[in-house]
């Protein structure tokens, strides 16, 4: 029996998601992550009108700090998967820690505390049709915060 060309294309988006994920083509299209880095990787839940959000991206790590403030100092690049087309996040270097360096207290002591890396990049498109696939260097970890557009709109005025 000859299936109609429609038929076609049904079934082989049936077959793409039985390659795993819920993308349906799982890790296939990224590459592994080269020596010295951790790929990681989140999902963002759909959402009705995801032109309203924005997607933080927070590489950090957890350190012993001070009273001061800390944080490491790195871009976030925007790469594309060969043959894909799908965006994925490398942080190739995060320099740091770096600190204010102002005299804590007498008798503070050091916590510890996930501090983030800070530069550019990491204020991202929200996209529930793929994963939110990062590599990182070792030893750090990745976290995401939702950012929502209020409903009002303001409106400038000529001046």
């Amino acid at each position: 029996m000859k299936l109609p060309w429609p038929m076609y294309l049904i079934a082989a988006f049936l077959s793409l998601n039985a390659l795993g994920g819920e993308d349906g083509y799982g890790m296939k299209p990224y590459p592994a992550p080269e020596d010295g880095y951790r790929r990681l990787v989140f999902r963002v839940p759909a959402l009705e009108n995801e032109d309203d959000r924005k997607l933080e991206i927070i590489v950090g790590k957890q350190i012993p700090v001070d009273c001061n403030r800390v944080w490491f100092g790195g871009d976030l690049d925007t790469r594309v998967a060969a043959g894909w087309g799908f965006p994925y996040y490398v942080l190739e270097q995060a320099a740091g820690p770096a600190s204010t360096m102002m005299a804590c207290p007498p008798g503070q002591e050091t916590t510890e505390a996930f501090v983030p890396v800070r530069g550019e990049g990491f204020l991202q498109r929200y996209n529930s049709k793929l994963p939110v696939v990062i590599y990182a260097p070792d030893g750090f970890e990745v976290r995401y915060r939702i950012w929502a557009a209020e409903q009002e709109v303001g409106r400038a005025e000529p001046e």
